[in-house]
């Protein structure tokens, strides 16, 4: 179980992958970079909400 620790460092890994992407995409009138913002928004979001759900768990874990 000492992996889920590290799980929410993929969100991490995968909002800079779309970063990258947005920013091939964004001299490109054709594309849309927007979409791939969105995700990474909701990647490092994600990221946020999981590492504190974790410290909540953790930390009543820790008091029974």
């Amino acid at each position: 179980m000492s992996y889920l620790k590290y799980t929410p460092f993929l969100y991490l890994i995968v909002a800079i992958a779309f970063l990258y992407d947005a920013i091939n995409k964004w001299n490109d009138p054709a594309a849309t970079p927007y979409l791939s913002i969105a995700f990474a928004a909701v990647c490092v979001f994600m990221f946020f909400f999981r590492r504190n759900f974790a410290n909540k768990l953790h930390n009543r874990n820790n008091k029974s």
